[in-house]
């Protein structure tokens, strides 16, 4: 049912004597219901993006190049690869065993960079006692 424009009611209100319905709640908008971001962790809701494993991938080469290149690469392998695993523990990340084996491999890559410098001590002090 529509009504005649009239200048003094410009939205269109339908006149004071007809019957008009109540209003419940919260008023919206003409646009809809306001739009809040969806909680992560419910059924059907879409959650935070994941990262990919980048930081785990980077990880593991630091350890791998540590263990040819310099003690301190190894380190930075480590660390890496701790802060990846944590995330991907917590569900942030992916590539939780390539974090894993970039850790393990830059303690071995320490143990062996130790054993490549003792070796070398070791070598020089026999070759100067003669």
């Amino acid at each position: 049912m529509t009504y005649p424009q009239d200048p003094n009611n410009p939205y269109g209100q339908p006149p004071s004597g007809s019957y008009q319905q109540p209003g419940y709640g919260q008023q919206y908008p003409a646009g809809g219901y306001p739009q809040y971001p969806p909680t992560p962790g419910y059924p059907g809701m879409p959650g935070q993006p994941r990262e990919g494993s980048g930081l785990a991938i980077g990880a593991l080469i630091c350890s791998i190049l540590g263990i040819f290149l310099c003690f301190l690469v190894t380190v930075a392998g480590i660390i890496m690869g701790h802060i990846a695993h944590g995330k991907a523990k917590r569900g942030e990340a992916d590539g939780q065993g390539v974090a894993l084996a970039a850790i393990i491999t830059g303690y071995i890559g320490i143990a062996l960079n130790i054993a490549f410098i003792a070796l070398g001590l070791a070598l020089g002090f026999l070759g100067g006692w003669r």
